[in-house]
């Protein structure tokens, strides 16, 4: 594979161990509770299933139980930003940002308060959660918000990174993590700051450009293009808002296709962002990978990324159709 060195990834792509992003968001919030101690957490009767738990044990007088209440969440948490706090508020993203998206708009994006919203078993690995908890319109909802800031974590490790940079960036933020064990494929050393994508292949035929999980799909989908002597350009474009324009141009000018991959609905996300990027400065040809106007199910992880569209074949058929629109 033609990985780019400054990425700094992990040897074997095929190999890659496997956790659930929520468990990085976990240990950041430790981190951010010791390095600050105006960090606290709120939590609607899930502090287990998002991994807020650890901060609890932690750090007891700095963290709230809300109960099963996600516009209270919201709106207490508005208070004590105002107030001086770095609040991280954590629930299913299907009831956070979903249910309270009016709460988010009213006291925290419009006051501009520093608010950490904390999207947990998004998209559809959930699984057999089924569709109700499979939140595949949140990033739409978050990215509309004037101020917010929308972090997508592509591993574990990103988010734990993820979490602790929202602490101190001073902007309402929507942080989004998954259940599911997924491919960690990053490391320690792998640059990563809001606002700023990450090249983590080369390519001149194609750039893929993704957020989350997925992005693991994306590189092992180039490396069996390149076999076919088709050479792609993978990003990670973990932060949908604000886009990073230079980094997404320079693709885009260099390879005159490109394909947006993302474990959410294809109106609204980052194929959106990035469509509306490109439409403004230098159109080329885009094929979309995510969801296709259409909910989820039940079944495991594994057979919905590919009942849905999201799988390493459907990269590839996505890539030769854009590179064929191109030509």
């Amino acid at each position: 594979m033609m990985l780019n060195p400054e990425a700094k990834l992990i040897a074997d792509l095929s190999k890659p161990e496997m956790a659930p992003t929520r468990d990085g968001y976990g240990r950041g919030l430790v981190a951010a509770g010791e390095k600050d101690p105006n960090v606290v957490v709120l939590c609607a009767d899930l502090t287990e299933s998002t991994r807020s738990e650890a901060f609890k044990k932690k750090f007891p007088e700095r963290f709230i139980e809300i109960g099963v209440a996600e516009q209270n969440l919201a709106t207490v948490a508005s208070g004590l930003a105002n107030y001086g706090k770095i609040p991280f508020i954590s629930s299913y993203a299907a009831f956070s940002p979903g249910r309270n998206n009016e709460q988010i708009r009213t006291t925290i994006t419009l006051n501009n308060v520093p608010v950490k919203i904390a999207g947990a078993h998004a998209g559809i690995s959930v699984g057999p959660d089924g569709a109700t908890h499979q939140a595949l319109e949140d990033i739409a909802l978050m990215r509309v918000q004037p101020n917010m800031v929308v972090v997508v974590p592509c591993d574990a490790i990103e988010a734990e990174k993820a979490t602790i940079a929202a602490t101190t960036n001073g902007q309402p933020t929507y942080l989004r993590f998954g259940r599911e064990k997924s491919a960690v494929f990053t490391t320690p050393e792998t640059p990563f700051e809001i606002g700023k994508a990450v090249v983590l292949r080369d390519g001149k035929d194609a750039a893929i450009i993704g957020c989350g999980i997925l992005l693991h799909n994306a590189l092992i989908a180039a490396e069996e293009l390149s076999k076919e002597g088709i050479e792609c350009a993978v990003i990670n474009s973990h932060t949908v808002k604000p886009l990073d324009a230079e980094t997404i141009l320079v693709a885009a000018q260099k390879t005159g296709a490109v394909v947006s991959v993302e474990e959410h609905q294809v109106n609204g996300g980052l194929g959106s962002a990035v469509a509306e990027l490109l439409a403004k400065n230098h159109p080329v040809p885009q094929e979309f990978i995510g969801l296709q106007d259409r909910f989820g199910e039940s079944g495991t992880a594994e057979e919905l990324i590919e009942a849905c569209g999201l799988g390493v074949s459907h990269i590839k058929e996505a890539v030769k159709k854009v590179i064929a629109r191109k030509k």
